[in-house]
């Protein structure tokens, strides 16, 4: 099994470019998808009568982790709004504020009900210190609990927020990276076909390396080839990009590998199914891209209405994947939750490698 791996890894290294391809297309897809959970959102702002604590408001409101609060002058900030290169522009004023804005997006609505909250918040806290015997003391008090809040609700709510909160950036990430391992993984176990096709596969049966070590051998690679592509993706994501992955990264090198394991036997049933390395490259994008449709790769299940489409989903392996990369990464789910999920890829992979090895052993002689 030792020479078969070396003699993949070396033909591997000599053509990488399968590899190379869709590292690239699954990360530039994965990007430019979730790119508005990458960057934050310019907003141009201006001061209102020359308001002297605009830069102390534009600080504040620069807490937020989607926008970013820019001072221009009031012609630039119009202007901008109304070219379109910013969805909406804000006056400034000491207790209030006016929005420009061309359309009422979905953007325009949560800045509008952000600042809303902050005016609110900055009104209460002006009320209560004026109403204090010592307005020094109060602002201090005020300070101390903002900083050292009584009782930390914040952690709570941080989350719940997390588990409700739609992350377009990870699906993304987890969606085509699934997506694009198939294409890896196919093209790489497809070539039991071609050596069988050349002859070679037949050398291999006369030397003393058994059968069980052969299809150990290409599979394993196989593997190994799709669980490096997966993690070097993550990899830069997350040091690269910055993407959060909420403190539980190190929990998709275990996650990956049941579904590599059911995607490394679907591509073995495949090639059992064909006849020749045409067809099975003719086969694949089409099983590919609906196994990405159906099993949530490109938009979640959630968003799905049809009960025929949600039973399909139920045999697809993605559905298992993104299952288990969502409730761990983002729900933070325990280890019991995802066996459910896990188990049934690994049913799936067991099932689909006996099929397969039977039909490529019964076909190709």
């Amino acid at each position: 099994m030792k020479a078969i791996l070396w003699g993949k890894y070396r033909q591997f290294i000599r053509k990488p470019g399968a590899l190379i391809v869709t590292t690239i297309m699954c990360m530039a897809f994965a990007f430019l998808l979730g790119k508005s959970s990458f960057t934050k959102i310019e907003v141009p702002v201006y001061s209102v009568n020359g308001t002297e604590d605009i830069h102390s408001i534009v600080k504040d409101l620069n807490k937020s982790e989607s926008y970013t609060f820019k001072v221009f002058s009031e012609e630039e900030t119009k202007k901008k709004v109304e070219e379109g290169t910013s969805e909406a522009g804000i006056a400034l004023a000491e207790n209030n504020y006016t929005l420009y804005r061309i359309a009422d997006s979905s953007n325009v609505i949560v800045i509008n009900r952000f600042l809303e909250k902050y005016y609110q918040n900055k009104q209460q806290k002006a009320a209560m210190i004026q109403l204090a015997q010592n307005h020094q003391d109060a602002e201090k008090i005020l300070a101390d609990n903002e900083a050292n809040p009584i009782l930390p609700v914040s952690f709570d709510s941080d989350v719940s927020e997390k588990k409700s909160t739609y992350n377009q950036a990870l699906q993304s990430l987890f969606g085509f990276t699934l997506f694009f391992s198939i294409y890896t993984i196919a093209y790489t176990v497809v070539e039991i076909l071609r050596d069988k096709q050349n002859g070679i596969w037949d050398r291999f049966i006369l030397s003393s390396t058994s059968k069980t070590q052969l299809y150990l051998g290409h599979l394993l690679f196989s593997f190994i080839v799709g669980y490096i592509q997966i993690m070097l993706i993550f990899a830069i994501f997350k040091y690269g990009v910055g993407i959060d992955f909420y403190g539980n990264y190190y929990w998709v090198f275990l996650l990956i590998i049941p579904y590599l394991f059911a995607i490394v036997a679907l591509a073995i049933l495949l090639t059992g199914l064909v006849n020749t390395a045409s067809q099975f490259n003719s086969l694949i994008p089409l099983i590919t891209v609906s196994f990405a449709m159906l099993g949530g790769a490109y938009w979640p299940l959630e968003i799905v209405t049809s009960k025929f489409l949600l039973l399909l989903s139920k045999i697809i392996p993605i559905t298992y994947g993104m299952e288990m990369l969502n409730k761990v990464i983002t729900q933070d789910a325990s280890l019991s939750e995802i066996l459910l999920p896990a188990a049934v890829l690994l049913l799936m992979g067991t099932l689909m490698l006996g099929v397969g090895i039977r039909l490529i052993e019964k076909r190709h002689v």
